[in-house]
Order: C-alpha cells, then structure tokens, then sequence
C-alpha cells in the first residue's frame, strides 16, 4: 500500500491537521460578524483577519454598512487608529454609525480618480501600524494587485474588504473569502468562496441595524398618519335661545 493510500485510508480523528473538503476550515484570527447566520458558515466564525475579503456588487450601495459595522466596531476597539475608507461611493453618515459603534472620527476617508493610486493608498493603509481595518472600492483591481493587498494585510494582520464588480465573478481572485450582495430591502449574501463545502442558498440579512429600522418604521408611521384625511365632525347645532341667555348674562 502507498503511502497517499495510507493517508487516505486513515481515520480523519488520527489525522487532526487534515482539512476535510466536507469541513469549514479553521482561521487563526477572526473577528465575529455581528451576524450569528453569517458567522455559522465561515470558517473560525467570523471575518478573517489579515485575508482579503472579496465583495461583488452589481451597485454599489449604502446598506453594506449594516454588514460590516459590527466587524469594523470590534475593530476599532482593539486598535488606536481608524478605519480606512478608499474611494467610498457614499459619504458616510457619521451620527448613524455613531450610534452603532463606530464615530466619525474614526473614519479617514481617501479619494482618488485614478485606479493606480487608489490601490496605492489602499496598500500604503495596510502597512501604517495604527490602520485598524480597510475598506475599498477598487473596481477595476486585477487579480496581481489584490494579491499585493493580501500579503500586506497578512503580514500586518489588517481586516480588509475590497468591493468589485459584478463582472468580476469569474475572475481569478487570491480572496479567502468572496461574497456577492444582492437586495435593498434586505441584504442576500451568496457565499462563492471560501475554505469549505460550496453554500447553494444564500443568506439574508436585514439592510438596516434594528435601531435604524425602527426610526424607519417610526417616521413611516408619522407620514401615514399625516396623510390620513382629517375627519370633519360637525358642531351640534346652536339654540337661538341659549344665545340670547348668555348675552343677557
């Protein structure tokens, strides 16, 4: 018998290194989601800490945040510096992720026309000792330059999301990790990669925090009831007589 015979044939509980196809792979560092479904299907629970986080997207849209706040607010607790922001599409809305765990201040927001220096500023972020995490848009990143953001977010053990396109989906891609979002009004998670068993169903999550949704649901409530026709109710009908008695009172 081989010694790949062997191997094969021996009991997964003898060989405890052995990753199992069938098996979500162990990570090292995690960071927990904040999403109990979510974390259930990743490997070691959570975001991979110093791997490249691959996001696809059709559009880009402003309720990622209630994706990634949980992680992002975990990560600013355990270093001094601030979450890093290359070319955002949106401005983010510092009061609302105030009241979610992550403040303004916190947030250092790069803009950049050309693709070169956005993966420039993306990669200079990741080696800076204070960075708490990254998050970029770098639609137009070929499979090399995110290789170069994956081994600098390795070797300083960086949180990193890099957000493309939907016509990346079939690229070559150094992401651990690669999700495609879907929805508006509530966040479909379809996991493509990860060091695992392939998830057929994907995942949904609310677009909003449950504090934001009940402000929504709460200011919805008042437009009802402000577009809610008045109902008329008529006054009783006077008496001439009362009239004249309380002029003469």
């Amino acid at each position: 018998m081989s010694q790949l015979t062997r191997v094969r044939s021996a009991a997964p509980a003898s060989l405890p290194h052995v990753w199992r196809v069938e098996d979500l792979a162990s990570q090292e560092t995690v960071l927990s989601t904040g999403h109990a479904a979510l974390d259930a299907q990743l490997p070691g629970a959570g975001w991979p800490v110093g791997s490249l986080v691959e996001l696809l997207q059709q559009r880009a849209g402003p309720h990622v945040w209630q994706l990634l706040l949980p992680g992002l607010a975990q990560a600013i607790r355990k270093h001094a510096g601030p979450v890093v922001l290359v070319n955002a599409p949106f401005e983010p809305f510092g009061p609302s992720l105030k009241a979610q765990g992550l403040p303004a201040e916190r947030l250092l927001c790069i803009k950049a026309d050309k693709p070169a220096a956005r993966l420039w500023a993306a990669e200079q972020a990741l080696r800076c000792a204070d960075v708490a995490a990254l998050v970029a848009w770098l639609p137009q990143a070929k499979s090399a330059e995110l290789r170069r953001l994956q081994l600098a977010a390795q070797q300083h053990e960086r949180l990193l999301f890099v957000f493309r396109g939907l016509n990346a989906r079939h690229d070559a891609s150094p992401a651990r990790l690669r999700l495609l979002l879907e929805g508006v009004d509530r966040l479909e998670l379809h996991i493509l990669k990860r060091r695992g068993p392939p998830l057929e169903t994907p995942l949904a999550l609310p677009a909003h925090s449950a504090r934001v949704a009940a402000l929504l649901e709460a200011r919805k409530a008042r437009g009802s009831a402000l577009s809610t026709p008045a109902v008329v109710v008529p006054l009783p009908r006077r008496s001439h007589v009362l009239d004249r008695t309380a002029a003469f009172t």
